[in-house]
């Protein structure tokens, strides 16, 4: 599986299109549907899809996400921040014999730390409420991959250096999605769901890269976005609220792509930063 992830994120151009203790009817969506299905021509005798979402967005979306990208960085002063514990003496001497300042030691005490920075943002209420998202089981994963390609993409820029530390955190990520789909209620096929949602995953990662690309549509990542986040099963079009959530979840992620490239590497390997603040301004 991680040499399966070392060549997706070496490879940008190829054009192929979780909450915890949700009911399982919530994963009955992975089995149905795929991560970009075409949406269809509507005719004037369909009716309008049924959605479950709020009517209407708590924040005004025309708003945001504007500013330009800075870095992530968390202030050496904070404390947010999760640096090596600096010893010394024989402790440090019997640590180092142990090799817990080896090298691979190191950077999987930093890829603990960035994913739970990527948690840190995908569990936030917020997220759900400025983007007019209910919390299932399916629009949490769909946002927690989104979050896991912004990382990714990230650490590729720092080379095999980057790629190799991405390895580490991609397997905390499959080892934390097979605990919330057990969670979830499923144990004996729990081989197949986890098999099902990789291939969405690469097939997600795929998708938002071929969106950068440079002969891409300038409206395709938020089409990518609201394929893979906000859609029910890929093919329905979104309304007025809808489409503003959507147009502003590309902002957001334009921004933090930015953002990421702006902040330096040792902030990025050590996992000390923060993806912007999402807060919930008035209309």
């Amino acid at each position: 599986m991680l040499p399966r992830l070392g060549r997706l994120v070496t490879q940008t151009s190829k054009l192929r299109s979780l909450t915890r203790n949700e009911p399982m009817k919530n994963l009955s969506f992975f089995s149905r549907y795929g991560y970009a299905t075409v949406a269809p021509a509507e005719t004037a005798s369909d009716p309008p899809p049924h959605k479950d979402f709020p009517s209407k967005s708590l924040v005004n979306l025309d708003k945001m996400f504007w500013s330009k990208p800075c870095s992530l960085a968390i202030p050496k002063d904070s404390p947010l921040r999760i640096d090596e514990p600096d010893y010394v003496g024989i402790r440090r001497f019997i640590l180092k014999m142990m090799m817990f300042y080896s090298k691979q030691s190191m950077s999987i005490r930093g890829a603990n730390v960035i994913y739970k920075r990527i948690i840190a943002q995908v569990d936030k209420p917020e997220i759900y409420d400025v983007f007019n998202l209910e919390k299932t089981f399916k629009i949490t994963f769909s946002l927690l991959v989104l979050h896991m390609w912004l990382v990714l993409r990230r650490l590729k820029e720092d080379g095999q250096e980057g790629v190799d530390l991405g390895q580490y955190v991609y397997e905390i990520y499959n080892h934390d999605v097979e605990l919330r789909v057990s969670k979830a209620g499923v144990n004996l096929l729990l081989a197949k769901w986890m098999k099902e949602l990789e291939r969405i995953f690469y097939g997600n990662v795929v998708a938002y890269d071929a969106a950068l690309l440079p002969e891409a549509k300038p409206n395709e990542l938020q089409i990518k976005l609201w394929r893979n986040v906000f859609s029910d099963d890929g093919t329905t079009t979104p309304d007025n609220t809808d489409l503003k959530a959507a147009q502003a979840m590309a902002r957001y992620v334009r921004r933090e792509l930015g953002s990421l490239s702006l902040t330096d590497k040792e902030s990025i390997f050590s996992g000390n930063f923060a993806f912007t603040p999402l807060e919930s301004k008035p209309l």
